[in-house]
C-alpha cells in the first residue's frame, strides 16, 4: 500500500493514524474496522468477480466504499496494517459446522498480528459476529469482549476441540466462543493467493451457506449489530434484545444499505442459487 491508500482506507474506517504499531492502537482499528465495513456476500449474488489481489480488495473496500466476506476483509485490513508498521501473519482456517464437523480446508482466512511492543493478536475482521477486539494469540485462559467469552485453545482430537493448554505453536488451535467452537486454526503463515480455491468454492458451490443468502451485517457504535438479511433488516442492542422488519419495497431496500452500511447499489440483489444447501 502507498502512503495515499494508507490514508484513505484511515479515513474509510473513521480511525487517525496510530504514531506507533502499538497493541491500543490497534485494538482501535479493530472495532473502528467492524463499525464501518460490512462483513457482506453481495459480489456472489450481484455477479461481480473476487479477486483475491491486494490492489483488487483496495479498490473494492476503499474506491468502492463496500464490505465482503472474510478473505477480503481479512486481507485489505492486513495490508493496511502491514503498511503502518504491524508484523502481520495469514492464517488458514476452517469453520465448525452442523454437528461439529469442519469446513473445508482454506475456509476462513484470519490474521496472526504482532506490535511493536512484543505482543502477538489475533485478528479477525470478517467472521460475522466474532471479538469486537484482537484476542490475545498465546492466552489460553478465558477472554472477556463485548461479543461473549473467548478461548484460544490447543486443538484436542475430540469433535469440540477445546482440550488442552499446550504453547501457541504446539499444533492446530480452536477458537472457542461461550463454550461453542467457532474455527480451528493452522499456526503456519500462508500468502493470499492460497485462499483462491477456498474463495471460489464459498462464491460457486451449491453446498456453500453464501451462494444461497444474501447477508450484509455490521458493529453499531452502542456495540450491537446491525443486518440485513435479504429483506430482512435485524437491529441487536448491546444487551442482546433484538427487533426485525420487513422491508417491503425495493427503495426500502437499497435506503438500507445505504444508509445503515454506507453501500450504494444500482438495483437490489436477488439469491443467486436459492437451491443451496443452509
Amino acid at each position: 500500500m502507498n502512503p495515499r491508500q494508507v490514508d484513505a482506507y484511515l479515513d474509510r474506517i473513521g480511525a487517525a493514524r496510530p504514531q506507533r504499531p502499538t497493541s491500543e492502537a490497534l485494538r482501535e482499528l479493530h472495532l473502528c474496522h467492524l463499525r464501518t465495513v460490512p462483513f457482506e456476500n453481495l459480489s456472489i449474488h450481484l455477479g461481480e468477480e473476487i479477486v483475491l489481489a491486494e490492489d483488487r480488495l483496495l479498490d473494492k473496500v476503499i474506491g468502492a466504499r463496500r464490505g465482503g466476506f472474510c478473505y477480503e476483509l481479512n486481507g485489505s485490513f492486513g495490508a493496511l496494517l502491514a503498511a503502518l508498521g504491524y508484523e502481520v501473519k495469514l492464517l488458514a482456517a476452517r469453520v465448525y459446522g452442523d454437528e461439529g464437523r469442519l469446513g473445508i480446508p482454506y475456509d476462513h482466512l484470519a490474521l496472526r498480528v504482532r506490535t511493536v511492543e512484543g505482543d502477538t493478536w489475533l485478528v479477525d475482521v470478517g467472521f460475522g459476529a466474532n471479538s469486537h477486539c484482537p484476542l490475545r494469540y498465546g492466552e489460553r485462559g478465558e477472554q472477556a469482549d463485548p461479543a461473549g467469552v473467548f478461548r484460544i485453545v490447543v486443538a484436542g482430537p475430540d469433535a469440540a476441540g477445546v482440550r488442552g493448554d499446550g504453547p501457541a505453536d504446539a499444533g492446530d488451535l480452536d477458537v472457542v466462543r461461550d463454550g461453542a467452537p467457532q474455527y480451528r486454526l493452522e499456526p503456519r503463515p500462508r500468502v493470499l493467493g492460497d485462499f483462491r480455491a477456498g474463495a471460489w468454492w464459498h462464491s460457486t458451490s451449491p453446498l456453500s451457506h453464501f451462494t444461497g443468502s444474501l447477508v450484509c451485517s455490521r458493529v453499531a457504535e452502542d456495540g450491537g449489530r446491525i443486518t440485513l438479511s435479504g429483506r430482512a433488516l435485524t437491529t441487536t442492542a448491546a444487551d442482546g434484545t433484538r427487533e426485525t422488519r420487513e422491508l417491503e419495497t425495493d427503495e426500502e431496500v437499497l435506503s438500507a444499505y445505504r444508509e445503515r452500511f454506507g453501500i450504494e447499489l444500482g438495483c437490489v440483489p436477488t439469491v443467486r442459487n436459492r437451491n443451496a444447501a443452509r
